[in-house]
C-alpha cells in the first residue's frame, strides 16, 4: 500500500498520510464492501490510490465518487436540456447556454444543475477527466463573456 502511495506522491511523509487516511476510510466503509465487485485487496488498493491522487491534486475531498465506480452513477432528475427549457426567469443565461455546443452545454448543466463533480461527469459520459475539465472551463469563459 505504501509503495503505491509513494509512486503517486513521490514523498514518503505524504504517502504515509495517504495510507493512514485510506485505512480510516476502509474501516469506516467496511460494510459497503461488495465481494461480487472484486477482491478486498483490490478495493483497498483503489482507496489508497484514490486518496494519494487526491492529495496530489490538493483536493479536500477523499474521492471523486462515493462507490469508486464512476460508471455506476445513475441519472437522477430531468435531462439537462429539459432544465434549460424551464429557465424562464433567466433569459440571458438561457440564451448564452443555447449558444454553446450541445455536448459542452450538457457538461455545464450536469455540473451546475445536477451537482456532479468533474470526475463523476467523466465517468458518467465515458470521457477523459482532463477533457471534461477543459471543456467546462472554456464553456464557463464563453458564458461569462456572453453575459458581460
Amino acid at each position: 500500500m505504501l509503495g503505491i502511495a509513494i509512486r503517486v506522491l513521490r514523498r514518503r511523509d505524504m504517502a504515509e498520510e495517504a495510507v493512514h487516511d485510506a485505512f480510516l476510510r476502509v474501516y469506516d466503509n467496511a460494510a459497503s464492501f461488495d465481494p461480487a465487485r472484486g477482491s478486498a485487496k483490490a478495493w483497498i488498493y483503489t482507496i489508497v490510490r484514490n486518496r494519494a491522487l487526491n492529495i496530489l491534486r490538493g483536493e479536500a475531498r477523499t474521492d471523486l465518487v462515493d462507490d469508486f465506480e464512476p460508471m455506476g452513477i445513475e441519472d437522477e432528475g430531468d435531462d439537462p436540456e429539459t432544465i434549460v427549457s424551464r429557465m424562464s426567469d433567466a433569459r440571458s443565461l438561457k440564451r448564452c447556454l443555447e449558444l454553446l455546443a450541445a455536448d459542452r452545454r450538457k457538461l455545464i448543466l450536469l455540473a451546475y444543475t445536477h451537482g456532479l463533480t468533474h470526475g463523476e461527469i467523466a465517468g458518467k459520459l465515458g470521457m477523459p477527466l482532463g477533457t471534461v475539465k477543459s471543456w467546462i472551463r472554456r464553456s464557463l469563459i464563453s458564458l461569462r463573456e456572453c453575459l458581460a
